[in-house]
């Protein structure tokens, strides 16, 4: 019992005192005495209360009040506690009390208002996780950098503008984020830590990258994108493991030369990029996802054939007048998007048609060879020809079934792909009147699962199915079970009338293909899909620019052309700061609002094909600038 008895002297006026300190229920401290857990998130705390520094200090009062001592009220068997949440609260200050809790092994204090942490905080030997984001820190405490056991540290949304060189001895660290942050520069001593696994730079002010970080040959994600960057070092190409790599919104002028042997996934988007080479195309050798939009990039070279391993090449937005027809060799793309380029040569319903239709296109300009054998159907069935395609799923984590014709999607499939982090769903040129229903016999495991989910967590589908139940005619999806993965899915050329609610749950999804269906709404919770860059609607029946997407500030793409949409309202499209390309072209726009000026951020704006009398044909054909231009000159002062 000596273990209660130890820290600090008796204050002997206490009982004087009002007592104007914030509590916390006794049942709580109990609980937390035998879990070793204290959630105290979200209590409105100002400062963090005695009791709980004291948790495993003080004798508990209940020791007084029961002399039964039964199995359940043993007091003196309590467990020293090792994680304590105290986020989402108003805590300007932390004592150096926190030092009485030496057992820590998880604290979390973001979304707070810390601008200073106390120096006993080192002494927390055992701590692994130390969330701090959301606060108002603007200097890291050199002691902080002592906590050897540290595994993961998040600071993002504070106010740092240095760091420690310190920081380079934690070197059990896997996951760092500094996002959101104001740093100008990162220590070398950054290179030390050999086990992170995973590194946030974005949205900091630098300017450039220290060589030391090529010694992170753990790092598997490395984001720094919305800096200042306008080249990467060439030492960056030894992080052997690096398989995603976030350089959005810099100032790079040529796409970075990378042997990163395991590198899949480079997302170079709003750059200067102005060209391809071949020595650095040749260099990422295993790349899948290239995503190359709202660059400056005029030509695609000939031998853009060397990325053979690519299924997702985005190419929104450049300068791109000729498509080479070597495009169509490369053999595992799925994915082209060419919106908002200055296209000759490629009629433009083909543009508005699928990937397979525009590379089919490009094979046949392709000359054959002489002497070139043609191929001869075997009896062999390749992976790839198989009602399953197992590599597919496994492998490149994507679920195709795509121009089958069919009216539904095979159990089998979803049955191969159940556990697999699928990111890209494609059931385009399709019959499919709705999307595939997990309330079917014969789902096997799959179902299995799709209904312990329904059993487990019934709220937000329910409410969802409620809310637009009168829209949907239609049972639970199986779209459902990729929803903590999935980023791509493609819809397009089926028989739809309606928008699942289901589709508000796939919170990862970027982007969303529902082009020639008969969708005339979608669901008001679509505004969840916060992450959400681009939508396709064409061909469909909107009456309306879809209400709902006003609200997704992530959208850069929106392709609504071919519908029978009567007005758009140019105030609340000015709130899409992030919206580059608006297809309107064939709809039903009998005037333009000349606030739609004022989109400024717009790079392509297609209105042609709508009954409209001004702006003039003329005008309309110089593009997008000159009809902005046009429009801003027409408001009333």
């Amino acid at each position: 019992m000596s273990r209660f008895k130890r820290g600090g002297k008796t204050d002997s006026l206490s009982g004087f005192r009002a007592d104007t300190q914030p509590t916390v229920p006794a049942g709580l401290l109990k609980a937390a005495r035998k879990s070793g857990q204290l959630n105290l998130t979200g209590r409105g705390l100002t400062e963090v209360p005695q009791n709980v520094y004291r948790l495993n200090i003080d004798t508990p009062e209940e020791a007084n009040q029961n002399l039964s001592f039964g199995g359940s009220d043993r007091w003196w068997e309590q467990t020293d506690l090792v994680k304590l949440l105290l986020a989402s609260n108003q805590l300007t200050t932390l004592s150096e009390d926190i030092r009485l809790l030496p057992g820590l092994t998880t604290l979390d204090l973001h979304d707070n208002q810390l601008s200073t942490l106390p120096s006993s905080l080192e002494e927390l030997k055992q701590l692994q996780q130390l969330r701090l984001s959301h606060n108002q820190l603007s200097v890291l405490p050199v002691e902080v950098c002592s906590l050897k056991n540290l595994h993961t540290l998040t600071l993002q949304k504070n106010l740092l503008e240095t760091l420690p060189e310190e920081l380079g001895q934690l070197d059990n660290l896997t996951e760092l984020d500094l996002s959101n942050n104001c740093l100008v520069t990162i220590p070398s001593t950054l290179g030390h830590l050999i086990c992170l696994q995973r590194l946030d730079l974005s949205h900091n002010r630098l300017t450039s990258l220290p060589d030391s970080l090529a010694q992170l040959a753990s790092v598997k994600q490395l984001d720094c994108s919305n800096n200042q960057l306008n080249d990467m070092p060439a030492s960056l190409s030894q992080m052997s493991s690096l398989e995603q790599l976030f350089l959005r919104h810099n100032k790079l002028c040529h796409l970075p030369k990378l042997q990163a042997p395991n590198l899949k996934e480079l997302y170079v988007g709003n750059n200067q990029i102005e060209g391809l080479e071949e020595e650095q195309l040749a260099s990422l050798v295993a790349i899948s996802l290239l995503e190359l939009r709202d660059n400056k990039i005029k030509i695609l070279p000939d031998r853009i054939t060397l990325l053979s391993t690519l299924t997702r090449i985005d190419l929104t937005n450049n300068d791109i007048a000729i498509l080479p027809a070597s495009l169509s060799l490369l053999p595992n793309l799925k994915t082209l998007m060419l919106e908002g380029n200055p296209l000759r040569g490629i009629r433009r319903d083909l543009l508005t048609k699928s990937t397979s239709e525009l590379l089919k296109y490009l094979r046949g300009r392709i000359r054959e060879e002489p002497g070139k054998v043609d191929e001869v159907p075997t009896a062999m069935t390749l992976p790839s020809q198989a009602r399953v395609n197992t590599h597919n799923i496994g492998v490149l984590k994507r679920l195709d079934y795509s121009e089958k014709q069919a009216q539904d999607v095979p159990d089998e499939l979803f049955d191969a792909a159940a556990g697999e982090a699928i990111t890209t769903i494609n059931f385009s040129k399709n019959q499919l009147a709705t999307l595939p229903s997990s309330s079917g016999q014969g789902r096997g495991p799959w179902a299995h699962r799709m209904q312990q989910t329904k059993l487990s967590q019934p709220s937000n589908e329910d409410k969802l199915r409620r809310r637009h139940g009168q829209r949907c005619c239609m049972d639970d999806t199986g779209l459902v079970m990729f929803q903590s993965s999935v980023s791509e899915l493609n819809l397009g050329f089926n028989r739809l009338t309606c928008c699942s609610p289901e589709i508000c749950m796939l919170l990862q999804l970027t982007h969303l293909d529902f082009r020639n269906n008969k969708l005339d709404e979608l669901p008001s919770d679509m505004k969840n899909l916060t992450r959400l860059r681009s939508v396709v609607l064409s061909s469909n029946r909107f009456k309306y620019f879809p209400d709902v997407l006003y609200q997704v500030v992530s959208l850069e793409t929106v392709l609504l052309s071919d519908n029978q949409v009567g007005g758009i309202d140019p105030c609340r499209l000015r709130q899409l700061v992030n919206l580059s390309t608006l297809d309107l072209s064939n709809n039903d726009l009998l005037n333009i609002p000349p606030e739609l000026g004022l989109c400024t951020n717009l790079r392509c704006l297609s209105l042609q094909g709508n009954p409209f009398r001004a702006p003039r044909a003329a005008i309309v054909a110089k593009g997008t600038d000159a009809v902005l231009e046009y429009l801003r000159s027409r408001i009333p002062t």
